[in-house]
């Protein structure tokens, strides 16, 4: 190994330190934006030391240059317009289509290199073996994560689609995974192993998430998530790149513990989420008794609700994905800060699954300037809805149902936030369909619940008009 390959090697790893660095800093909202900085800063050197290791080497032709420049500009132009251009609403989906681009790309790691090898019949276990793990687990992520990305667009139904055997094909499938990895680590010459593994896992990628309801989409991003990250590991060994592996695997670890977390504030297991069939999507009507006779609930004004907050001396935000839909975390911010101005004591309940993604309200709150000391995670919340005068819902549907409190229903045990406990509640909602469990809100049709029916941006911004003229 000569000086310059050394100082790349020397260059990788002080960039695998700053990913370690970088997620830890993500721990907070407030050096969340400093972390994701210094681990973009350290991917940039890391691909610029491997630009100059290529050259230095001289072993692509022009063609090869061609090709990596091509796809490097076209690369960056795409995410460069991605990141300026995609809604926050839709970043779940941009998330999810990320996912499917990263574990596709370790998975033509992989079979290029076991197509371009020269002598692939004399291969190793140390190359196949990953280099099979790679590809089932990358073609696994594309897929699934084209799914999940069609499902929280809307071009897919966001309800589970379970069609005849497919259970039995979900079992089948995996065998085939052992079966096909065995076959192509004895024989990594053969085509017909390499490329009937890769067929097998674009399949299952596809009869996984497909009978997994929008409910769970949040907790089948970060498990997708975790899937790439060990993609790109396998990868890092087939290639023999420690920087790679590393990466690939604080990745793999960060997100396997999301998952994990996400599931248990859901009170599901990963097992229980991946088998499906949860969650029928928002837009059955709601009833009071379950029998198709509409709910009888309370309606209220802009006006009614403006005084409530006026004279309040404790009110508690409660943003769910309809606020993240309609686009309206700025008309909550402002409203936040007229009361904040008149003396109300403000703060905001995140539930883990709030929005379709984890951290999806935090970003979002993040970006109308929502002051961090705000954001109460729902653990510390919890004991305040008592003593809070209105609890404000918006958007939020599943997890603020008390009957998630008792057994036998699609949500029991699911950890929700004491809305009901609150003394005053408001819900703004535009009709009252359904969240993605597919039941009733016992919240709605409880005395104390006002419902505003409006469209959140537009509703924030009627009681923010309504509120000035209160306190001014």
């Amino acid at each position: 190994m000569d000086t310059v390959s050394n100082a790349v090697h020397y260059i990788f790893l002080a960039a695998a330190a700053c990913f370690v660095l970088g997620l830890h800093l993500m721990n907070h909202p407030r050096t969340a934006r400093r972390g994701n900085t210094l681990s973009a800063g350290a991917m940039a050197i890391a691909v610029g030391a491997t630009v100059w290791l290529v050259v230095h080497e001289n072993v692509i032709s022009r063609t090869g240059w061609l090709v990596l420049v091509s796809g490097g500009v076209l690369g960056a132009a795409l995410g460069l317009w991605a990141a300026r251009e995609v809604r926050m609403t839709a970043m779940p989906q941009l998330v999810s289509i990320f996912n499917a681009v990263g574990g596709g790309a370790a998975a033509l790691i992989a079979v290029g290199d076991l197509l371009q090898a020269d002598h692939p019949a004399v291969l190793g276990a140390r190359v196949s073996l990953p280099g099979a793990l790679d590809i089932v687990i990358g073609a696994v992520t594309f897929s699934g994560s084209l799914i999940a990305a069609g499902k929280l667009q809307g071009l897919v139904s966001g309800a589970p689609v379970v069609f005849p055997g497919a259970r039995l094909l979900n079992v089948l499938l995996p065998v085939s995974f052992v079966a096909g990895t065995g076959w192509l680590v004895l024989a990594p010459d053969s085509p017909v192993a390499l490329y009937g593994l890769v067929a097998v896992a674009l399949l299952f990628g596809v009869t996984m998430v497909l009978p997994i309801g929008g409910a769970d989409m949040p907790v089948v991003i970060a498990l997708l998530n975790a899937f790439t990250g060990s993609a790109v590991a396998m990868a890092g060994f087939v290639l023999d790149e420690t920087a790679l592996i590393i990466a690939g695997m604080l990745v793999s670890a960060s997100g396997g513990i999301l998952t994990k977390l996400m599931a248990d504030a859901m009170n599901r297991s990963i097992a229980n989420i991946v088998i499906g069939g949860f969650g029928t999507g928002d837009s059955a009507p709601a009833t009071a008794d379950g029998s198709g006779a509409p709910a009888q609930v309370r309606s209220v004004s802009a006006d009614d609700v403006a005084v409530q907050l006026a004279y309040a001396s404790k009110v508690i935000f409660v943003p769910g994905y309809g606020l993240a839909a309609a686009q309206a975390q700025h008309e909550l911010g402002d409203l936040a800060k007229t009361l904040t101005d008149h003396g109300v004591d403000v703060s905001y309940a995140v539930h883990p699954v709030a929005g379709r993604m984890p951290g999806h309200m935090n970003v979002l709150l993040a970006e109308a300037n929502v002051p961090y000391t705000q954001l109460k995670e729902m653990d510390d919340v919890n004991p305040e809805f008592p003593q809070a005068d209105v609890a404000l819902v918006i958007g939020a549907n599943d997890v603020t149902n008390p009957i998630a409190r008792r057994p036998g229903n699609a949500i029991s045990g699911m950890p929700i936030l004491d809305v009901d406990k609150a003394r005053s509640v408001v819900v703004i909602k535009r009709s009252m369909g359904h969240g993605y469990a597919g039941i009733d809100n016992e919240l709605y049709t409880d005395p104390r619940t006002g419902m505003f029916f409006t469209d959140a941006k537009k509703g924030l911004s009627e009681l923010k008009a309504a509120v000035g003229e209160f306190v001014r």
